[in-house]
């Protein structure tokens, strides 16, 4: 599983650091190139804050909040073995690393770099201002959509399933073991009554034949 998980993070990497460095060398900045109409278009932007242009100004607290997930997803490898798991870590880590990257190597320099955003899809966002963003910020959104749907199912990090009502089902094996006890004290009971039934017919057969 950590295999699929590095692999995925490699993939949303590489991606979206290259398309970065396409995009520097080619597009205009502040510009907007349409690629499908309204549908699709690039718009070169500098992101100081968050994810989607978000919280700007704030760069070096998301650089550490950066630092501190990444640190999280390492240690959680040690008992992944779940691929739901591997693949929302991947895409986690692929887009947490890529942005990173911008924060500390692209201008104005580190630990203050600037995210290059560049993907925009005006109807996406009905009416609202639209957001730029780019490969890492897709990776980290389909990444906790795919954290909601693993939580919702119940699924574990380690493999398998969460039991749905724990507390319900301890309760129920002890009434079911509290009924096993009881029952087989009534079962010898029952035996020895039959026991004693039989032996008291054969007695009084006996005396009726005036057999000793």
């Amino acid at each position: 599983m950590p295999l699929l998980l590095f692999a995925i993070a490699l993939i949303i990497y590489a991606a979206d650091q290259l398309s970065k460095n396409w995009v520097e060398a080619n597009l205009p900045y502040g510009e907007t190139v349409d690629v499908f109409g309204e549908f699709l278009q690039w718009h070169f932007a500098r992101n100081p804050g968050a994810a989607f242009s978000m919280a700007t100004g704030q760069t070096w607290i998301f650089t550490i909040l950066a630092v501190v997930v990444v640190g999280v997803i390492l240690w959680q490898i040690r008992k992944l073995r779940s691929v739901p798991w591997a693949i929302f870590l991947g895409l986690l880590l692929g887009g947490v690393l890529g942005n990173l990257t911008d924060r500390l190597i692209r201008e104005p320099g580190f630990p203050q770099g600037h995210v290059v955003d560049f993907i925009l899809t005006p109807w996406m966002w009905l009416g609202f201002n639209p957001a730029i963003y780019n490969v890492a910020d897709i990776g980290i959104v389909v990444g906790m959509l795919l954290f909601i749907a693993v939580t919702l199912f119940g699924l574990r990090i380690e493999g398998g399933r969460h039991p749905r009502h724990p507390e319900i089902d301890e309760s129920d094996q002890s009434k079911l073991s509290a009924g096993t006890e009881e029952t087989e004290p009534s079962e010898a009971s029952e035996a020895s009554e039959e026991a004693t039934d039989d032996t008291g017919e054969t007695g009084d057969t006996r005396s009726t034949d005036g057999t000793p």
